[in-house]
Formats: C-alpha cells, structure tokens, sequence
C-alpha cells in the first residue's frame, strides 16, 4: 500500500505527525508531502518530531491569497500523486491545503482519508474559508476519522454513510503524549516565562482581524488591570495581526509579547497558564489535557464538546463578552475527562486504513 499524508501549516504538522510515526513504525510506505502553505511555522512543528518531509511544494508567497494556495497545491501534488502511484491520501483538518489535496486525490480516483472530519459551525462564512473546506473534504473522503462521537453525528446528518464514518478520538491528544513524555515542559516554560499564574492569549483568524480583534483586546486588558494578571502572548507572524496586537498591548505594562513558539515551547506556557483566551481551534482541544478553562474568542466553535464539558465559554468578540467569560471562567473548577480522546486516534486510523 502506497500512503501519502498531505499537510501545509504548523495544526495540520501537529495532528499527522503521530498518525505518520505510526505508519512507519507498522512498515507501511508513506511519505510526507508538505505544501508549505506557512513555511516557518510548518517548519518549526516538523523539527519538534524530527520529520523531514518526502516532498516540498514551498508554495509560499507574501500576501498569498486562498486562491494561490488552491491552485499551487492542485498543480504541484498532481504530478506527485501520479509518481508515487498513491493508493490512499490522507489530509487533516480544513486547511486550503487540505481541502485541494482531497480533491486533487479524488480527481485521480485515489481514496482519502479525513482526519478530524465531521467539524461543523453551520455557519459557511465563520470561520473562513475553513467550513467550506471541511464541507468539502468530507463529501470527498473514503473514510472520515471523526474525533468524537457529536462530530460522527454531524456527519451522519449529512446523509453520509455510516460505514465511511469512524470515530477515533483527536489526534492531537498523540501528540501532546508524546510531547509530555519527551521534554520536560516545566524547565522549558522557565527559559520563556518567569512568571506564573498568566492569561494566555492567541488571536489569528482571518474573520477577527480589524475592529473584532480590538475588541477583544480590550476585554482581555480589561481583566488583566482589574486582577493583575500577566497577559502571555506569543504574536502570530501574519502582519495584520502583528498591526493591531502591538498597537494595543505593546505599551500595556501587563503584557509580555513574545514571537511565536515552537510546539513544545507553547504548550510549556500553556501548562502553566491560569486560563487561555484563544481564537484558535487546536488550543480548544489541547487546553483540555492540561486542564485549563478556554475563553473561545469567536461568535461560533466547531468544538462544542469544549462548552458541553465544561471547559470553555464561547465568548464572542465583544469587549464585554470577553471580559466577562474570562471573569467567571478564572472561577471554574474543571473536574470532566478530556471530550477530545484518549491517545491511541493515530493507532485507530492507520489500523483502519490497513
């Protein structure tokens, strides 16, 4: 069997990695293609679990527009998908990388495999473009690897058959496994951070740029002056989101920016944090596993498991809203098992595709 894992930014690198240490380790041909859809934080994930991609399509560019990553990565896996004579293609997630390698897969009849299908806002423009895409994928793939059992509904919803849908758990949960047992996070957090008890704050995502992002900015120091908590903020390196975060916490004494992190050194600083208050997906399934409440800085989550547990409130991006989420969230005492999986998702989905 001839297996290929597609994959372009620092998510997708973190949920594939174990899934392609297990294939290798069962003796399975896969390679590794990266599209470098975001080249240094790519780049940056795949040293953390020594993986050097087989193909690189470095299709980077400045000011890159979705349709440029579309239409790159259909051109460039095209001719690798016919070299390899790939027999499964696997994608994670609801990148633009993702969603064009499904379908360039499909195109040529190859079967894919969704890892963490099933996600679902049910709002095709938040976030964008990322619903559309895992819209998408799933209508394309062989086998959707749903990470829990509400997403496997969502699916079924769909009308899609139960047969292709399998539930395996997230595999982002392998990785920090792997992550836990292989460095010692506190001596790391300690060379980036001297102070404990902090708000983690990341902010990225293309539909809070502008007036939402400082809205939310606002909540946040809003909260920080009343307790006197350390803002922590590793800056995203996307110079919209550069603008407005230094414009408005370079010179706010409670705030520590720092340039973005490695894998094993963000989740050194999100081990000790006292609570997180992030736009992103991934840090809404990981801040689980170290049993931190999650502020969800967005009007919709495609992880409601998060809310349903009890380990996040969907805030918006409203000052108020944040500020008050982050208020009764520092109150919460978090007692439920981890919504998001177990550990062994990498073992279940090359299983399955075996």
């Amino acid at each position: 069997m001839n297996l290929a894992i597609v994959f372009g930014t620092r998510p997708e690198v973190i949920k594939v990695a174990t899934v392609y240490l297990k294939a290798k380790e069962k003796g399975i041909n896969v390679k590794m293609i990266a599209t470098a859809q975001h080249r240094e934080m790519m780049d940056m994930m795949l040293n953390v679990f020594d993986i050097t991609p087989d193909y690189d399509m470095n299709i980077m560019k400045t000011n890159q527009s979705l349709n440029h990553v579309c239409a790159s990565v259909f051109t460039k896996l095209d001719d690798i998908i016919v070299k390899e004579q790939s027999d499964w293609i696997l994608v994670q997630g609801d990148t633009s990388t993702a969603m064009a390698g499904a379908i360039c897969a499909f195109n040529r009849e190859v079967k894919v495999g969704h890892i963490e299908a099933g996600l679902r806002s049910n709002n095709l423009k938040d976030p964008f473009p990322e619903e559309m895409n895992r819209r998408v994928i799933d209508q394309v793939s062989d086998l959707m690897f749903a990470p829990t059992k509400r997403a496997a509904e969502n699916l079924e919803k769909e009308g899609h058959s139960k047969e292709r849908i399998k539930v395996t758990g997230n595999t982002v949960v392998d990785a920090l496994m792997y992550i836990k047992e292989k460095f010692d996070l506190e001596n790391i957090r300690k060379k980036i951070v001297r102070e404990k008890d902090y708000i983690l704050v990341t902010l990225h995502r293309r539909e809070n740029w502008g007036e939402k992002m400082i809205n939310i900015l606002k909540g946040i120091k809003r909260f920080s002056k009343e307790t006197g908590k350390k803002i922590v903020f590793p800056v995203h390196m996307n110079p919209k989101v550069r603008k407005v975060v230094f414009e408005e916490l370079e010179n706010f004494k409670n705030a520590i920016l720092i340039e973005p992190l490695n894998y094993v050194e963000f989740l050194s600083i999100l081990s000790d944090a006292s609570i997180v208050a992030s736009d992103s997906g991934g840090i809404q399934e990981e801040a689980p596993s170290f049993g931190k409440f999650v502020v969800v800085c967005r009007n919709t989550t495609e992880r409601p498991e998060l809310i349903k547990e009890g380990f996040g409130i969907l805030a918006g991006t409203s000052e108020e809203g944040v500020y008050k989420a982050l208020i009764e969230g520092s109150s919460k005492k978090l007692e439920n098992k981890n919504p998001f999986g177990d550990g062994l998702a990498s073992e279940r989905i090359v299983s399955l595709i075996e």
